[in-house]
């Protein structure tokens, strides 16, 4: 990604790329619903295609340490159960997104994200929390999960629909996912490497200047898991990511 070196990073973009390291901390220490907002702010930061790359090396960090933390709360079942579906899904998105240009880029990023909150404002409005749990649905869910990981790193409200129709527990909802995405993202770097060629030399020097930033996430993220109100907290990421899917768009 020879198109952003360091020196050329305006401040505005580290203070935005900062932030979103420090959401990725948050997120994969168990603060589900978040991560489109570091999404959104490494879009803003350094551009839409560009920064699906970027952050890939931090979201593998991240999962490792959620893998470490949460393990003893794996339930392999269900991921047995979902990740071939999201494997197809990021093969559909590799072919999908290579050569879209850059404003497409960023009208699909922009479109995923804002259907993406629609779609998790919806399901909180619902009466009802029961989904079904057929085949068919972790198939259908688990391929649009990896075509939206591929393009915009934005699984997350899909993955959660599914867990939660499985009705896990905090602790083994965090700890499977923790394990699932670790899969996924490494399944993603080759893609990234060598189709898309989003990850370069450029890029791991951006994300080395970025990990302490997702430390602190990842020790806020554990304090504050204890403490967040759950109903304000969503309510809150919900509006703040809608403006920024739009910004994404006048960047």
């Amino acid at each position: 990604m020879s198109t952003l070196p360091n020196d050329e990073i305006i401040l505005l973009s580290w203070l935005l790329a900062f932030l979103g390291a420090f959401v990725i901390g948050l997120s994969k220490a168990g603060i589900k619903g978040i991560a489109i907002v570091n999404v959104t702010l490494m879009a803003l930061a350094f551009g839409a295609k560009e920064s699906t790359g970027l952050i890939i090396p931090l979201l593998v960090l991240g999962d490792a340490f959620a893998v470490i933390y949460y393990n003893r709360h794996t339930q392999w079942k269900y991921i047995v159960q979902f990740l071939p579906w999201i494997l197809i899904g990021v093969l559909i998105g590799v072919f999908i997104g290579k050569d879209l240009p850059e404003t497409t880029f960023k009208w699909a990023m922009s479109s995923i994200i804002l259907f993406s909150i629609i779609f998790m404002f919806w399901w909180d409005q619902r009466a009802t929390q029961k989904v079904p749990t057929h085949w068919g649905f972790a198939s259908f869910i688990g391929i649009l999960a990896g075509v939206t990981t591929m393009i915009g790193n934005l699984a997350g409200a899909f993955s959660n629909i599914f867990f939660l129709a499985m009705r896990l527990p905090k602790n083994q909802f965090i700890g499977t996912a923790a394990w699932l995405f670790l899969i996924v993202n490494l399944f993603k770097l080759p893609f990234h490497f060598f189709v898309w060629k989003t990850i370069s030399v450029e890029t791991l020097i951006i994300n080395l200047k970025l990990i302490p930033a997702m430390i602190v996430g990842l020790l806020a993220g554990i304090f504050l898991l204890q403490l967040i109100k759950e109903s304000f907290y969503r309510k809150m990421i919900l509006v703040l990511t809608a403006i920024g899917a739009v910004l994404i768009l006048f960047r």
